[in-house]
């Protein structure tokens, strides 16, 4: 049951150079430097390859390796420095034994991150700017999205994802994670990949990120120690992704290739009662052994044994029709059935077929006609038609032309790049391969975060497939056409997902974005025509070669053809990965798909299009999901992360959280992007610190406007969205801030907890309680020290009495 994926640390997982290379202390700083320049190259376009190798290896950029690097090549040290303190997933100093990841993403910061890392901090007895422990065991540091959002609040510790985490509970993860680390447990890989054999039933697992943070993993050990115990003839696979992120783990029995049995929110306790369901037992003390174990299970049970959650698509469970009833899967075609590394079960589901079809053809032309006719527009914000962008490419003059998949994903709140590359690579590089015939491009490069570990994986190993099976490389499916892929990870610079910030990258400089035109259409990589586009649009393009344009064109509405793929998270019940028809309305998203908010709660307003997008406020709800009539409210399509908030979140606090977020990734290039959006943050921090005044929400909009113009790349100019939406739509809460209320109670400076006459003393707030400020005072009314208490909100959920309130 091998992977062939190793996670052992290798040039090849930076630059896809293999060479496998000694941890630690088996090589010094400079011998390091020594083996990868020797195998790589001194070209100074190796310069971010080069620090990413260094730091997985030694953990952060030992001085002694970057002298070390600029003795040897021509790499200046003005161009390490540049590098290295522009993207900030590169560390200087030396970081504990284990790396805690909080993420603070646009979910996780609704449901608490900050209470998170609050808690974290003090169990770690941290001050001030310090990140790391006395004992360097843990190394504190926030993420802008890990890519887990229905799983919020979420944090990650060297790669193992503990998410719907609690402020009073999250300690409890660093001792779990030293306990499984102890136990040799804590390094698991996702990927699961076993050979089909007739008349094996398969029972299906999915194991991407979510599923593997919501415990899928050992999940799938209980399955296979259940079939080992049991003899059952049958075999445990990998699932792509289904979706339904708020019932995983999420498993499927299939025998005699009929419908799939499929059942939510499996825990371990039940593993072995799915396995008995299906499979009968082997041998006389199996048999005598499960009858007894039915018998007593129906004796407990209320009524008809019913030991598992039934999460199978029919009119016996309703909520899982509402899901998926409005839903058309095109990208994410064949979700939950195929496996994502089975090169064999992609072909199986009509896999390379469109890019069969378009290189038999011999004619290029025709397939970019083939894109333009189906109306496919960019899904990775700005929604330009993609067909147009390919004949451009194509039509440029040039030497030569290259291809790139944007995979950056940097807006806070959205994972459907992770999904589709964790899920679907094959469909991917299918469609970047037909997009680099159709534009006559042989080289690609894949720009994937670095935050996705799994994703990265699992296009590795889908490119080497391909490669060993000739579906790409030299002759790519018996061809004459060539096509050379490779994967690049990004830094963590947000603003990367612009082009020409994004072609700077690859080409090992700082990302920062360049005056259009040219546009990279005409002059990208290397100065040479080139074709971006990011891994939805992709993802598209095989459907609509095998099914055709008017197909396409026939979904969605007049100006938005086919579907899109949001990650739909937040305060929502059933958050998850979506993939709809344009024209869907947010109300039919939110609360049909959604389930809507939870009971007691007003749905307040949906958060479209990340940092660059807007808050639209519930009474819009029936806004369609398209291009331009999203502008129109004042948000923007973005690459598709769909935030539901609810009367428990401020608009105020939202506007102040997305503003800090660009104006910390604002790569300082534009005066106005730089020091406007800064001017915006100390405006949106006074209000919240009850210092505000009414002419600053005038200053407010004159300064977006004025940043808006005066910024080059996307990023600047659609910075002020998401604080120019919600003083359009809750201009009552700005006005309440600057009397000092926060209606909702989320800005701690305008809010103080009390404790009623309702207190029964039992003491459980003062326990509950992080910094003492609550006084032990059993079977007596307790007080709260408003000077010691940080609005933690632990006392309020640890009453019994809710005697604890906000006011």
């Amino acid at each position: 049951m091998g992977t062939g994926v190793s996670d052992r640390a290798t040039i090849e997982t930076r630059t896809g150079v293999s060479a496998p290379l000694p941890h630690g202390a088996e090589v010094s700083p400079e011998g390091f430097v020594d083996r990868m320049v020797e195998r790589l190259g001194p070209d100074r376009g190796n310069l971010i390859p080069f620090l990413q190798a260094l730091q997985q290896q030694f953990r952060f950029l030992p001085d002694r390796a970057l002298r070390r690097l600029v003795e040897i090549t021509p790499i200046r040290a003005a161009d390490i420095d540049g590098v290295a303190s522009f993207y900030n997933q590169f560390r200087r100093k030396p970081v504990g034994k284990h790396l805690i990841s909080v993420c603070h993403g646009t979910a996780c910061h609704v449901k608490g991150a900050q209470l998170i890392t609050d808690a974290l901090r003090r169990r770690l007895k941290l001050g001030g700017e310090e990140d790391t422990d006395t004992d360097g065991v843990f190394t504190i540091q926030s993420v802008a999205c890990l890519g887990c959002c229905t799983l919020a609040p979420v944090m990650e510790i060297d790669g193992v994802t503990y998410g719907r985490l609690v402020a009073q509970k999250a300690p409890e993860a660093l001792d779990d994670f030293l306990r499984r680390a102890q136990l040799g447990t804590t390094e698991r890989v996702v990927d699961l990949e076993v050979e089909r054999k007739p008349g094996l039933a398969e029972i299906r697992l999915g194991v991407g990120s979510c599923c593997a943070a919501s415990g899928a993993l050992q999940v799938r050990d209980a399955f296979d120690a259940a079939i080992r115990d049991l003899r059952a003839p049958a075999v445990v696979r990998a699932a792509s992704c289904s979706g339904m992120c708020h019932r995983i783990p999420l498993v499927e029995v299939v025998q005699d290739g009929g419908q799939p049995a499929a059942y939510a929110g499996v825990s371990l306790e039940r593993v072995d009662a799915i396995v008995r369901r299906h499979f009968a037992p082997q041998g006389l003390l199996g048999r005598v052994r499960t009858a007894w174990t039915s018998a007593v299970e129906r004796l407990l049970s209320d009524g008809a044994w019913e030991p598992v959650t039934r999460y199978a698509v029919d009119t016996r469970d309703p909520e899982v029709s509402a899901f998926y009833g409005p839903q058309v899967r095109i990208a994410m075609e064949h979700s939950a059935a195929l496996d994502p590394l089975d090169l064999g079960d992609y072909v199986a589901h009509e896999g390379f077929r469109a890019l069969q079809s378009v290189l038999e053809s011999g004619d290029p032309s025709a397939v970019i006609e083939t894109v333009k006719r189906s109306g496919l527009r960019g899904r990775g914000g700005a929604g330009f038609p993609t067909g147009l962008k390919w004949e451009r490419v194509r039509s440029a003059a040039g030497d030569k032309r290259y291809i790139i998949m944007n995979g950056d994903e940097g807006d806070p709140g959205a994972f459907m790049d992770r999904m589709l590359l964790e899920s679907f690579p094959y469909r991917v590089l299918e469609g970047m391969a037909i997009a680099a015939y159709a534009v006559g491009a042989h080289e690609g490069v894949l720009y994937i975060r670095t935050e996705y570990p799994h994703a990265l994986r699992h296009i590795r190993e889908a490119i080497r497939r391909c490669e060993q099976r000739g579906v790409l490389g030299d002759s790519v499916c018996g061809s004459t056409f060539a096509l050379r892929l490779r994967v690049m990870e990004g830094t963590g610079a947000f603003v990367c997902g612009e082009e020409t910030a994004l072609i700077a990258s690859v080409e090992g400089r700082r990302g920062t974005p360049s005056v259009r035109p040219p546009y990279p259409a005409e002059r990208g990589l290397w100065g040479q025509p080139t074709c971006i586009n990011n891994v939805e649009t992709y993802a598209m393009v095989p459907w609509i070669v095998r099914h055709g344009s008017d197909a396409f064109a026939a979904i969605g509405t007049e100006r938005s053809k086919g579907t899109k793929v949001f990650a739909l998270s937040g305060r929502v019940r059933r958050g998850g990965l979506i993939e709809v028809p344009m024209g869907v309305t947010l109300r039919q998203v939110v609360e049909e798909i959604g389930g809507g908010v939870a009971d007691g709660m007003r749905f307040k307003a949906v958060q479209v299009g990340g940092p660059s997008g807007g808050c639209i406020p519930a009474e819009m709800a029936d806004t369609p999901v398209d291009y331009e009539a999203l502008v129109d409210a004042g948000a923007i399509m973005g690459s598709g992360g769909l935030v539901v908030l609810d009367d428990r979140d401020c608009m105020v606090d939202i506007a102040t959280y997305f503003l800090r977020f660009t104006q910390g990734e604002s790569c300082g290039k534009c005066t106005l992007c730089r020091v406007g959006t800064r001017r915006m943050l100390e405006i949106l921090e006074r209000l919240r610190s009850g210092e505000g005044k009414r002419s600053d929400l005038v200053s407010l909009e004159e300064l977006a406007g004025q940043v808006r113009l005066g910024s080059i790349c996307g990023l600047g100019q659609t910075a002020p969205n998401p604080v120019l939406s919600t003083l359009r739509y809750f201009r009552d809460e700005y006005e309440a801030h600057v009397d000092g209320r926060c209606p909702a109670g989320r800005c701690p400076k305008l809010v103080r907890y009390v404790i009623s006459d309702a207190c029964i003393g039992c003491t459980r707030c003062a326990q509950a309680c992080p910094v003492d400020a609550i006084a032990l005072r059993p079977l007596e009314r307790h007080e709260i020290d408003d000077v010691r208490c940080t609005r933690c909100d632990a006392c309020r959920i640890a009453c019994p009495a809710g005697a604890v309130s906000v006011e």
